[in-house]
């Protein structure tokens, strides 16, 4: 039985996957100057899937490195639809390093129903590719910001969301996998995704409210569609103003506090009667 509540969530859910929804090249095109992209893994070949690149916000230069869904049919295509195969993950890992060595703060978007699950992924290691993320993400010496601009979709999502601080645009939606996943796994129905949705505490109000990320980005009512202006430059001020202050602090104090962040989410606290 699908309540209001379920039917709230669900109009998020397809908020964030309207068709004219922003993707990742328009953020940064609205945010970067002087972008520079930069292509490849140098084992295997070029993810379209994620772009990567350095540019200027501001006049602070950073490392840039987002999921791209693309726009029309032929770009979706291109892109794969947002789904990275390892060399992605790989090229984003090659980035972050770049930047680690040039002390640049790393701005990731992300942007993806998951992880590519195709055969030849799974052969070149994509298992392997993300969990490498994970753990070197925790330790880069430099300020990482992640956004989540749509959909972040399970591993896809947290091989580019380790990071000092996790920002979601209003109706952005993070989680371990789709509504139609969870039903299909829970349910053996796909038919009850509404339901799912709300079950699974995938919107941005969610998850601040359990402490897993720090902003939320508003959009006017109708969605970051009908009016990308408004909430990017809300976003460009907080982002320039927040990676000031994290410049700011030494690398094992900035270190110290990502561990921390991981390390209490999630954390259960008793009360005492």
């Amino acid at each position: 039985m699908v309540n209001q509540l379920d039917e709230q969530v669900w109009n998020r859910v397809l908020l964030a996957r309207h068709p004219k929804r922003p993707t990742a090249q328009t953020l940064i095109n609205y945010l970067i100057h002087d972008f520079i992209e930069f292509h490849g893994d140098r084992y295997f070949g070029d993810d379209q899937a994620i772009i990567g690149g350095i540019g200027y916000l501001g006049k602070l230069p950073v490392t840039v490195i987002a999921e791209e869904k693309g726009l029309t049919t032929e770009e979706k295509i291109k892109r794969n639809f947002g789904m990275p195969h390892p060399e992605g993950y790989r090229k984003a890992l090659r980035l972050m390093k770049q930047a680690e060595k040039f002390h640049r703060p790393i701005i990731y978007i992300i942007d993806t129903p998951g992880a590519y699950p195709g055969i030849g992924a799974e052969e070149r290691g994509q298992a392997e590719a993300i969990a490498k993320n994970l753990a070197e993400m925790i330790k880069l010496k430099v300020p990482l910001i992640s956004i989540v601009l749509s959909e972040g979709g399970s591993g896809g999502a947290l091989a580019i969301g380790v990071s000092d601080e996790i920002w979601m645009f209003e109706n952005a939606i993070y989680s371990i996998l789709s509504p139609e996943g969870f039903a299909t796994i829970l349910y053996k129905d796909v038919t009850r995704a509404k339901q799912c949705a709300s079950l699974m505490k995938l919107t941005s109000l969610d998850l601040y409210n359990y402490k897993i990320i720090e902003k939320i980005i508003p959009e006017v009512p109708s969605g970051l569609q009908d009016n990308a202006k408004y909430s990017f430059e809300i976003l460009k001020k907080q982002l320039i103003n927040k990676l000031k202050e994290l410049k700011k602090l030494p690398p094992e104090e900035l270190l110290t506090r990502r561990f921390k962040k991981y390390r209490n989410i999630g954390a259960y606290e008793e009360k005492s009667n």
